[in-house]
């Protein structure tokens, strides 16, 4: 495999969206809940891993926000990309939500706890002990840009036959 993809990559999608009126979260989970694993685990290049966690709005009960957490090759990411886009495509959330969407795609760059008592020095953007390159981080945005823009025009031309299917 090239070596670019073996590089691990943390990233963060964070879904927004809606239930139409007279929904109910169970309603979201039945119809958005994955029966199919993003097949990440296990893979070569070191733990992959997919974990969506979801939450309610305190102050907007039909406000849903789910952010995925991965850790994955690109190559493993854009698997998982394309095993969502079927999966969404063949479970559409339509009857549950309402249209707009939102969609924030995100590189994690520094991870910081700032769980201690008392002052904390200042130290550098770092991940797992290693200082984060912020010229590898520019270019490492530009490259998961054009795999989300990939995985979002697959996405919509699902969206778009099966609409005009009905």
């Amino acid at each position: 495999m090239p070596e670019e993809q073996q590089k691990i990559v943390r990233t963060v999608s964070i879904l927004t969206r809606r239930l139409r009126a007279g929904k109910t979260y169970e309603d979201f989970r039945r119809a958005w809940f994955h029966t199919t694993g993003f097949a990440v685990k296990g893979k070569d290049a070191g733990s992959g891993r997919a974990q969506l966690l979801t939450f309610i709005n305190l102050f907007d009960p039909r406000e849903i926000i789910v952010p995925g957490f991965a850790t994955t090759t690109l190559e493993q990411l854009k698997d998982a990309l394309d095993i969502d886009v079927n999966v969404r495509g063949e479970n559409p959330l339509d009857e549950v939500i309402e249209p707009a969407i939102g969609r924030s795609f995100t590189l994690r760059v520094a991870e910081d706890d700032f769980s201690a008592a008392g002052d904390i020095p200042y130290s550098p953007a770092s991940i797992d002990g290693r200082k984060t390159d912020m010229a590898e981080v520019a270019e490492d945005i530009r490259t998961l840009a054009t795999i989300y823009t990939a995985a979002a025009k697959k996405r919509d031309a699902a969206n778009a036959a099966r609409k005009q299917a009905r």
